[in-house]
């Protein structure tokens, strides 16, 4: 079960960063599609660089390439594709700068003064990007807290089994004046320090599992970045005290619940 959690633990920072990288690339950069005849394309670049030039909020434009559209193009129509004979709009790429532009104003701006470019600010992309992210983050923190509930569970029923098991031990301590908080201790710190060496076993397991996964690389995408960064690292350090601290509770309670019945 700890070794499952370190893994519900490298899942749920994964996506953190993935929704807050997505969420800053995005946030801070656009683009414009100008399609235009092919005789007033260059016209409408310069109308359309004019127009941000004096725009508040923003910190830089662009113009794409032609190696870079077709670096774009090419995950879809391949390598090969002929930009010449392909009436292909002209991107320009807008940096925001501050708290950035008026999307809508600019978009009015540009209706009147170019036609042919329309603005994409990434919104549409973004926000259900970002919010499968959070989605997949939240399933991180609940596995979390299934495995923990599976984790008590299992400790309760090995609790009550041993209890039952020394059902005759348990009323001889009795008779010679045991009380049921002594009885119950010891079974409390046996099966406490047992789930603890368990769970810091496999929370070894699982941190020298999450080390051996490759690096976060532009190519690999997400599932290259599934390791812990920075502080990140510390958590799974809590995942032994935290099954400590449920097998505690869970031997207490099935054992008075035992020794009650017992009686």
């Amino acid at each position: 079960m700890a070794f499952l959690a370190v893994f519900a633990l490298a899942l749920s920072f994964a996506t953190g960063r993935l929704a807050d990288r997505w969420g800053s690339e995005l946030a801070r950069s656009s683009t414009i599609r100008i399609s235009a005849p092919a005789g007033q394309v260059e016209q409408q670049v310069q109308a359309t660089l004019r127009v941000l030039e004096t725009t508040p909020g923003v910190s830089e434009t662009r113009v794409l390439g032609e190696d870079e559209q077709r670096a774009l193009l090419e995950p879809w129509f391949g390598p090969d594709l002929p930009l010449d004979s392909l009436p292909i709009p002209r991107m320009v790429e807008v940096i925001e700068a501050g708290d950035g532009y008026d999307s809508e104003g600019l978009r009015l701006r540009l209706r009147a003064e170019v036609p042919g470019a329309v603005l994409d600010d990434h919104t549409r992309w973004r926000r259900p990007l970002i919010r499968a992210a959070d989605r997949l983050r939240l399933l991180g923190w609940v596995s979390i807290g299934l495995i923990g509930a599976a984790m008590a569970a299992m400790i309760t029923l090995a609790a009550q089994s041993a209890l039952s098991a020394n059902a005759q031990v348990i009323r001889v301590l009795r008779l010679v004046g045991a009380r049921d908080v002594y009885i119950a201790r010891a079974f409390v710190r046996r099966f406490t320090l047992r789930a603890f060496l368990g769970a810091l076993t496999g929370t070894i397991l699982g941190v020298l599992a999450v080390v051996l996964l490759p690096s976060a690389s532009a190519e690999g995408g997400f599932l290259t970045g599934l390791g812990f960064q920075g502080s990140h690292w510390l958590w799974p350090l809590a995942v032994p005290l935290l099954a400590a601290v449920v097998a505690f509770w869970a031997t207490r309670l099935a054992a008075f619940h035992a020794l009650r019945e017992l009686m």
